[in-house]
């Protein structure tokens, strides 16, 4: 499409004026949608790749559909961007992501037609049951549509809503959209089953042939099309295999249907509304459709950073990530370790452990979206004598909590947990941050935090983990971490004293620790003479490091501060020592650059040195 036939996305009345649209304008739109997906995100970053493979399902449901009344919820959210501009959202993509700008999932409070907020995956079908289920009962009448990938029906709670759905017989409308990626390949028996059903169209085909030609016998030819639905299931167990495990809980299957193939999209969706009860429309999808280079790469145009449109190449060169560091050495440990063995949760690349799955892929187990399982079949592996590790971003693992709880730390099993993306991490905002892992791991008995401040002493406490004959927790930021080249750290379990105490002792938990340096420099500047820890151990409290001498700790966590470590510091210090904590509030923190929102909160050094001394003047 050239420029000048662009659409302005902006000057449409959506979604209404997609009702008095053709196919054909449709199909012109959704080639708009694309062009305008692509030029947007390679300026701000986001997700690309799924919101490109779900434009025309997103067209068919407000084509068809008639939101706010009728609800769509988008299973994870991070592909409602096609969603937001067929809302009326499209002035808004300019500051996508960013500070005070428009979020990168569907808000309730951002728009009437955000039916639910979502961010973390296999959720859309239990809200959608509970939001049909109060429908019903209040004895209104209006749609409820959830849209889910394939990849999130690896995840067991899918399985417990759609068994549920199943059961209660009640109408709701699933959107299967089926583009065989989640972040990494899909794994799993789920997945393979949709992967035969996308080969089932010569059952369809065989059904309309034997219908229609049923249908043009005088007289008879209609009842007797009736009286062979039973042959026709029969027909459909021969053809598709496994493909009733829908209808066999008492879910109506439809499709598959070429997602991209709107004159199709918008049928099914018509016809779904007749449906009695559940329903499941299974769509196949391309991620990455219609940009070349996240058609060909959509696991790294999944979530991307600003870029070039023609190269498709990242505009900021990234340096070593903490990702990187932690699978490169836990490769390099393995090769003189065989009991070691690596565990991903459909996040293989994005957590490091690509290196480890291409060295020793039978060591190397992606359980799919499915945390919960992921750190029991930790359990296990560690109770049949191998010692795992898994990785898992910071906010996700708390999906596994009662599994890391019950399993792993109860029975004191040598667990390794790599826990990515802790703390702030910036532009995808509240369901993404990792602020509660200090909180909750610390809470749990055998379980050992760890926090390293740079990338060298995160690869000290891997090798320091599996020595380990309980379970350890090894918290670590997004993004680029400091490393010297040829340099091997040194770590005893303990954290450790660089400045001697003066006035104030500053206690910097990891990542914290370059805030920790400019807060005692800026300290200094002002008379003030300042400590500092660089605090490696979080749990068990390392209180060796204490100056007896010192009345005034400050502690600096990226973590929340109800339950983090300043709180447990402050309990344990001796009476007389006053704790100052710095971290986050009691409050979901929203999205923004992570230098905006340290700034936003006063966790800044100026802001924070600004703080030390209001308390020290006003004690004075």
């Amino acid at each position: 499409m050239t420029d000048d036939k662009k659409y302005d996305l902006t000057g449409y009345h959506f979604p209404e004026d997609l009702k008095t649209m053709d196919d054909k304008q449709l199909t012109l739109l959704s080639y708009a949608i694309r062009d305008f997906l692509v030029e947007k995100v390679s300026a701000t970053g986001g997700h690309l790749a799924s919101n490109l493979g779900i434009v025309e399902i997103a067209i068919g449901l407000h084509k068809v559909f008639d939101s706010p009344r009728d609800r769509i919820i988008w299973d994870v959210g991070h592909q409602s961007y096609v969603h937001k501009i067929l809302t009326g959202r499209a002035g808004g993509f300019d500051h996508l992501r960013q500070f005070h700008g428009m979020s990168g999932f569907p808000k309730a409070c951002e728009s009437p037609h955000d039916a639910y907020d979502t961010g973390h995956s296999s959720t859309s079908l239990s809200a959608a049951l509970g939001m049909a289920t109060a429908r019903d009962l209040k004895g209104e009448d209006h749609e409820v549509i959830a849209v889910i990938g394939d990849g999130s029906l690896t995840g067991g709670m899918a399985y417990e809503a759609l068994n549920n759905i199943g059961t209660s017989g009640r109408k709701i409308i699933m959107i299967l959209n089926d583009n065989g990626m989640s972040i990494s390949k899909n794994i799993g028996g789920m997945s393979e089953h949709l992967s035969n059903l996308r080969t089932s169209s010569k059952y369809l085909e065989a059904k309309r042939s034997i219908k229609n030609g049923l249908n043009r016998i005088p007289r008879l030819g209609p009842s007797i099309s009736d009286g062979l639905s039973g042959a026709k299931g029969k027909l459909k167990y021969a053809l598709m295999g496994g493909g009733v495990v829908f209808e066999e809980i008492g879910i109506t299957y439809l499709g598959p249907v070429d997602g991209h193939n709107i004159s199709e999209v918008i049928n099914v969706l018509e016809h779904s509304r007749n449906v009695d009860g559940p329903v499941l429309i299974h769509m196949i999808t391309k991620k990455g459709k219609g940009y070349l280079n996240a058609e060909r790469n959509p696991d790294r145009f999944h979530g991307i950073g600003p870029f070039d449109i023609d190269t498709g190449e990242p505009l900021k060169k990234g340096g070593t990530s903490w990702s990187k560091v932690m699978g490169r050495t836990v490769t390099e440990i393995a090769r003189d370790r065989k009991d070691i063995v690596a565990i991903s949760a459909a996040m293989e690349s994005a957590t490091g452990l690509g290196a480890f799955d291409e060295a020793f892929p039978e060591r190397f187990f992606d359980v799919g979206i499915a945390e919960a399982h992921a750190v029991t079949f930790a359990a296990g592996l560690a109770k049949g004598g191998m010692h795992p590790i898994c990785a898992i971003y910071s906010s996700f693992l708390q999906r596994a909590y009662d599994q890391i709880l019950e399993d792993v730390c109860l029975q004191n099993l040598p667990c390794v947990l790599a826990v990515d993306r802790a703390g702030i991490v910036g532009a995808d905002g509240e369901t993404h941050h990792g602020l509660f892992d200090i909180s909750y791991l610390s809470s749990m008995p055998n379980m050992r935090v760890l926090a390293p401040s740079g990338g060298d002493e995160l690869a000290a406490m891997l090798r320091y983990a599996f020595t380990l004959d309980g379970p350890c927790a090894i918290r670590y930021p997004r993004g680029d971490c400091r490393c010297q080249e040829g340099h091997k750290a040194l770590f005893d379990g303990s954290s450790r004293r660089l400045e001697e105490a003066g006035e104030v002792d500053v206690f910097a938990v990891g990542n914290m620790l370059e805030t920790g340096r400019k807060v005692t420099n800026l300290l200094k500047e002002k008379g003030i003479t300042c400590g500092l820890v660089d605090v490696r151990t979080v749990k068990p409290l390392d209180l060796s490091v204490l100056e007896p001498t010192c009345h005034t700790i400050v502690t600096l966590e990226d973590g929340v501060l109800c339950g983090g470590f300043g709180s447990a510091l402050g309990a344990a210090v001796p009476e007389g020592i006053r704790v100052l904590s710095f971290g986050w509030p009691d409050r979901f923190i929203e999205h923004g650059s992570v230098g905006e929102l340290f700034a936003q909160y006063g966790l800044d050094s100026v802001s924070i040195t600004e703080r030390i001394c209001e308390e020290i003047e006003g004690k004075a």
